[in-house]
């Protein structure tokens, strides 16, 4: 009896060590805004309390009373967003169940009361896993591999909302952009339309002349109804990453175009030194090797044996006699492999190890080739809006306003000029879209420089009649 309370007295204290040794949610979030700060700003918290509620309510009504700047935006996400909260949440939960799996099973006590004849006899046995109790310290490590595991996914799941964040408020203010842009150009093809229809009626027009002209008002008109419903859904999708409700919706005010361009791109050279054991897709993968290494060796055991100890007491009255006698003792109960060996659970165990292995080597092969890509997309739209920016659009104006002093010397006339003024369209409405491209690639590029990759999001369809010359018209 006394070497079953040793062994329970050994139990408790490695249920209490095992304990001190669990991860909380706070050490997630501390992580993560410590390995993420460019992405939260350190300020990525569960709101547990009506204080923190509050506070977090406070900070969003600050945010939406003035236009709403991409920083602002991922704050407010970060501060309003129930996504956020339920994600920390899951992530709580995670890393709970991690330090469950830590946990001895608790002791079981059996009591029986039989009586014969004259004798009463009380029965008690206090009873453990023997096993359970030898593998506790490799249960310990698998514990802290898998919480290790869940705060690499919440940074990963941080990172993916924050990237969502940053480049739905892209499109929404690249389509509120090109919407202004198409109003300017169904205007002017109106006006462009109406002249015609007057030059028609004092013979001055063809038939034919008019139908040119009131089939790009006809197409202008089309294209400005798209770009309205584009720059709805684009906003539309901005309130859903943001969480935000339709009282917060209606004060969502957003700047009037993208920043400029950067003076210069980010350098090759920085975002290959990223490609290293700190991105996240590597510390996920490395994590579930660990994991799987551990688990395999701790599970092996048990598909042999599986052990349970106890200590006994009995106590026997007899009324008869009038004595009580007590008898003490341990008891051992045995699976016996008998119909099962454990062969399968144990190949099982194998192919768990293999694939975590050969996943591990896969992601660290990619990690690398994916950052090339990744920046070859961010290269990519830089040169191509600063080429929009530099020289296309300059030459496109330049055009315009030697057309104007054409006009204005009787060299041409108003449809000649708005006839140029169609051609500056098209060069106006892909410049917007070249820098949009380019700053959905530089969120995807942040994002994969994290070990997050992520597509740089599909171009976002361009009104052909948006741009009627906002320039030419001057």
């Amino acid at each position: 009896m006394k070497r079953a309370l040793r062994l329970t007295a050994i139990a408790v204290a490695t249920a209490v060590l095992a304990g001190c040794a669990s991860v909380s949610i706070d050490d997630a979030l501390s992580d993560t805004n410590t390995n993420a700060q460019q992405f939260t700003g350190g300020k990525l918290e569960l709101s547990r309390t009506q204080e923190q509620r509050d506070r977090r309510a406070a900070l969003s009504q600050e945010l939406l009373a003035k236009p709403l700047s991409q920083s602002d935006a991922v704050q407010l996400a970060l501060a309003n967003s129930p996504s956020v909260q339920a994600l920390i949440a899951q992530s709580w939960g995670d890393i709970a169940a991690t330090n469950q799996s830590s946990r001895l099973p608790n002791p079981i006590l059996s009591f029986a009361r039989t009586r014969l004849n004259s004798e009463l006899e009380l029965e008690r046995l206090l009873s453990f896993g023997l096993v359970d109790l030898i593998l506790l310290p490799q249960r310990l490590s698998i514990s802290r591999s898998q919480a290790a595991q869940a705060k690499v996914q919440l940074t990963g799941a941080v990172v993916d909302q924050v990237t969502q964040v940053k480049q739905a408020w892209v499109r929404a203010v690249a389509a509120q952009q090109s919407l202004k842009y198409a109003e300017q150009v169904n205007k002017s093809a109106q006006a462009s339309a109406e002249l015609a229809r007057r030059m028609q009626l004092i013979g001055n027009f063809s038939k034919l002349q008019r139908a040119r002209q009131q089939v790009f008002y006809a197409d202008a008109t089309t294209q400005l109804a798209s770009a309205q419903h584009a720059t709805t859904a684009a906003r539309e999708e901005l309130v859903r990453v943001l969480g935000l409700n339709d009282e917060q919706a209606a004060k969502l005010a957003l700047p009037e175009r993208l920043p400029d361009l950067p003076k210069a791109p980010r350098e090759a050279k920085e975002v290959a030194a990223t490609a290293t054991e700190q991105r996240l897709d590597v510390q996920l993968a490395r994590a579930q090797l660990d994991v799987a290494g551990k688990s395999q060796g701790i599970n092996l055991l048990s598909t042999f044996i599986d052990v349970e100890v106890g200590g006994r007491r009995d106590t026997v009255f007899d009324n008869a006699e009038n004595t009580k006698s007590t008898r003490r003792g341990f008891e051992l109960d045995m699976r016996l492999p008998l119909f099962d060996w454990g062969s399968a659970q144990r190949d099982m165990l194998n192919a768990q190890s293999l694939a975590a292995a050969n996943r591990y080597d896969a992601t660290v092969r990619g990690a690398s080739s994916q950052l090339r890509e990744g920046y070859s997309a961010y290269r990519t739209a830089y040169d191509i809006a600063r080429h929009y920016r530099d020289e296309i659009v300059p030459l496109r104006q330049a055009m315009a306003d030697e057309n104007v002093l054409r006009y204005n010397g009787m060299l041409i006339g108003v449809f000649e000029l708005l006839a140029e003024a169609r051609d500056q369209i098209a060069s106006v409405t892909n410049a917007i879209n070249a820098q949009q491209q380019f700053w959905l690639a530089d969120a995807a590029l942040a994002a994969s420089v994290m070990g997050k990759p992520t597509s740089a999001g599909a171009s976002m369809a361009s009104s052909g009649g948006e741009g009627a010359s906002a320039g030419a018209a001057h």
